[in-house]
């Protein structure tokens, strides 16, 4: 069974789904099409309950309240890929306060010529913020791409501290 919850959030409103004990799914605004798609793709014919997630809401509420690194240990079950998967696993390593670009995450998972599909797997996200690929730059140090859109992306880095740009 899949529970699914909508909260209100400083970035809007966030709909986070957990499927035994794992976030696998955090999506900027409520459910829509995106959403549905992703279940019926993943989890055909799955049940879901709108059930209130209070152990994920209590970690992006200390999240949002200033203490960015809870959501490092969050467990996500994250559904792609093998290539999409090695770029999420590699988000995850990038430390809050941080940014790197498309080019050096594409160099950390092996794959230095896969600029644009690291792009695409970024894009690809399910779990935005906790798999935070708001913390990838442009090589030049722009805000470039995100599902969210760049003032949710420049809000995130922001919070986390990045004043402006920093590669890591």
């Amino acid at each position: 069974m899949i529970r699914v919850h909508t909260f209100d959030s400083p970035v809007g409103p966030l709909t986070a789904a957990e499927r035994a004990g794992r976030v696998c799914l955090l999506h900027f605004g409520t459910d829509d099409e995106a959403v549905e798609r992703m279940f019926d793709r993943w989890y055909p014919g799955e049940r879901r309950d709108r059930a209130p997630l209070p152990e994920v809401s209590a970690i992006l509420a200390r999240y949002f309240a200033g203490e960015t690194a809870a959501i490092d240990r969050v467990p996500v079950e994250l559904n792609g890929t093998a290539f999409q998967k090695k770029v999420w696993t590699a988000l995850r390593r990038i430390p809050c306060g941080r940014t790197i670009s498309y080019a050096e995450l594409a160099r950390r998972v092996g794959e230095p010529a896969a600029v644009r599909a690291v792009g695409a797997a970024n894009g690809a996200n399910p779990v935005a913020v906790i798999v935070p690929c708001h913390r990838v730059i442009g090589s030049n140090g722009t805000l470039t791409g995100y599902g969210g859109g760049l003032d949710r992306k420049g809000w995130l880095l922001a919070h986390e501290g990045v004043t402006t740009p920093s590669l890591f």
